[in-house]
């Protein structure tokens, strides 16, 4: 009697363990899959080996990365030439270093854009993308490390004649664009490169 009575503890024990054991793998599958699915990368800071300041400060979270990609909205490429960092429209934007703008102007795909050549390197370029129309800055501007340069631009933008981009509700929107965000794009000689490159997280 008393050894069937240790027998149900070891079995019940037993049990414990593996219900245990298996709400663990459950959890950390569930985690796994939450990362692999999400629409954001969160991080809480960035550094940069070249010693570049990210272009937009307070704002770390990643929703698109470079490379390859499932098309957000129509128009936008599936070869994605840079980083998406949600923020507010009016968000202020920084030059990530010493530059010379050579285009401030409607650019289709990634509607108002910035762009500068970098002066301690130039074989580098940085673009920002759906940003606000009020620019801050001109072709031919010298601009310098942490300047402000520009603001996160509205999801709609309106005057631009023959704009192809439209949301769901018709309206014309800031290039291929869902909301407002930093398209982020580094170039080396002309050639489009993965900006976290540049960056630690």
């Amino acid at each position: 009697m008393f050894s069937a009575f240790i027998d149900t503890i070891k079995i019940f024990f037993i049990f414990i363990v593996i219900i245990c054991f298996l709400s663990v793998i459950c959890s950390l599958s569930l985690n796994i899959v939450t990362i692999l699915n999400s629409n954001e990368y969160i991080c809480n800071s960035i550094s940069s080996s070249y010693n570049f300041v990210w272009p937009i400060p307070e704002h770390y979270n990643i929703s698109s990365f470079f490379g390859k990609r499932t098309s957000p909205t129509s128009g936008a490429s599936t070869y994605h030439s840079g980083i998406d960092i949600p923020a507010p429209e009016g968000t202020k934007l920084v030059a990530v270093d010493d530059g010379n703008v050579y285009f401030a102007s409607w650019g289709a795909g990634g509607g108002y854009t910035i762009s500068y050549q970098l002066i301690n390197h130039p074989d580098i370029a940085i673009s920002y993308c759906h940003v606000s129309p009020v620019f801050y800055v001109s072709i031919g501007d010298k601009i310098h490390k942490n300047q402000v340069i520009g603001t996160v631009g509205p999801k709609n933008v309106y005057g631009i004649s023959n704009n192809p981009y439209r949301d769901s509700n018709g309206n014309p929107t800031n290039g291929a664009s869902t909301g407002s965000h930093l398209h982020f794009t580094i170039k080396v000689n002309s050639q489009a490169v993965n900006p976290l490159d540049y960056y630690s997280i």
